[in-house]
């Protein structure tokens, strides 16, 4: 990863210049912007991995552009951690700033070393998060109205629970996570063998059968393919 880029929103030319320099020093890059409408185009226009916001601005204010990053970010995967830089310190403002998504609130006058200690707080929290996020997203396989969750061992079909079996989740598991292929009897025992030594190409077929009746209509979406082994078709409405 190349150096973590810091978006200073500040109309104050000495203020803007003075935190540009201690996080140069500190090793960030640096994006200024002088008001709210320059913050946002900068944010569509630049990988930006953590914003500095005054709440005093020319135009829109602070808290309006905090507000409109995190409209945009509830439809993307990535949130940009936030700590507004401010003079305005009473509570109910405070209050304000976090409750728009802020991440952190730091008053004015500052120190530069606590500044930067705080930014490196929220970018490692930031990167944490999405780092676990990211796990998550590859333990969860959603195919159509099927929800398979690897990590809690959970089965939905059209949002309601279906109770398998540790094999049946196995076999379910690892048909669904490639839409369209087709699995061996051979493939299938050895990614479900970990659960179940026993298990044969006959018992195979068992198994499937058993997973075709607890998935209700969904059943129909594991096919036999004659000779080899099983798929997962990848749409309900597609032909056999």
């Amino acid at each position: 990863m190349g150096k973590v880029n810091v978006l200073v929103v500040e109309d104050e030319a000495d203020i803007q210049q003075l935190v540009s320099y201690n996080l140069i020093r500190a090793g960030f890059h640096v994006t200024c912007a002088d008001s709210g409408e320059e913050a946002l185009e900068r944010l569509r226009t630049e990988e930006i991995d953590c914003v500095l916001l005054d709440l005093m601005l020319p135009g829109i204010s602070g808290l309006q552009v905090c507000t409109a990053m995190r409209k945009v970010e509830s439809n993307t995967q990535r949130s940009i951690p936030i700590i507004m830089l401010t003079a305005k310190g009473e509570e109910e403002d405070v209050v304000s700033g976090l409750e728009c998504g802020a991440d952190d609130y730091i008053t004015k006058p500052f120190s530069p070393k606590v500044l930067i200690a705080r930014i490196k707080a929220v970018i490692k929290r930031a990167f944490a998060d999405q780092s676990e996020a990211d796990e998550s997203r590859k333990s969860i396989i959603v195919v159509d109205g099927l929800e398979i969750d690897k990590g809690r061992h959970e089965v939905k079909v059209s949002g309601a629970d279906v109770q398998l079996t540790s094999t049946e989740f196995s076999i379910l598991s690892l048909l669904a996570a490639k839409p369209g292929w087709v699995f061996t009897r051979q493939q299938i025992i050895d990614h479900a063998r970990g659960y179940d030594f026993l298990i044969t190409p006959r018992a195979i077929d068992v198994q499937i059968f058993g997973l075709r009746k607890k998935l209700n209509e969904y059943g129909k979406m594991i096919e036999t393919v004659r000779g080899i082994g099983y798929r997962y078709r990848s749409t309900p409405d597609a032909e056999a």
